[in-house]
């Protein structure tokens, strides 16, 4: 009987795991794991990132999005954390595509685009104008 079974190794080693690929779905909420937020605290951070960033720092939703990424990248994940992050997402892309398009629209455009006004805009005229630029 012991011949018939020989050596070959058992396929699936822990009976108990199925074979099936594994859920991709993250366990934690944040990027760092077990080392990070539980997730209730983590509803309470992202909660802040998210109103904190409409008090002209919209740079705290681009922390928000980055340090809950598996809340943001899986869509059936973390419900209470996902519209946070998802609105994070949202005003950091309308403010990069503001800033954007307010930083081409002057360095692209200048003088040509503004005519005389221009002179009153730029700052780097600014020594000139207070007469700074002599060593008398």
């Amino acid at each position: 009987m012991e011949a018939s079974q020989g050596n070959h190794p058992n396929p699936n080693p822990n009976p108990n795991r199925n074979n099936s690929v594994a859920s991709s779905v993250p366990v934690w909420p944040t990027i760092d794991g077990p080392l990070g937020l539980s997730e209730e605290e983590s509803v309470g951070y992202a909660r802040r990132f998210y109103k904190f960033g409409f008090a002209l720092l919209p740079l705290l939703w681009a922390v928000n999005c980055f340090y809950f990424w598996p809340a943001l990248r899986h869509s059936h994940s973390f419900p209470r954390i996902r519209p946070y992050v998802v609105g994070s997402a949202i005003g950091f892309a309308v403010f990069a595509t503001l800033l954007s398009s307010w930083a081409l629209t002057f360095a692209i455009g200048g003088e040509r685009l503004f005519g005389p006004v221009w002179d009153q805009l730029v700052m780097y005229n600014l020594a000139d104008r207070l007469g700074l630029t002599g060593w008398s």
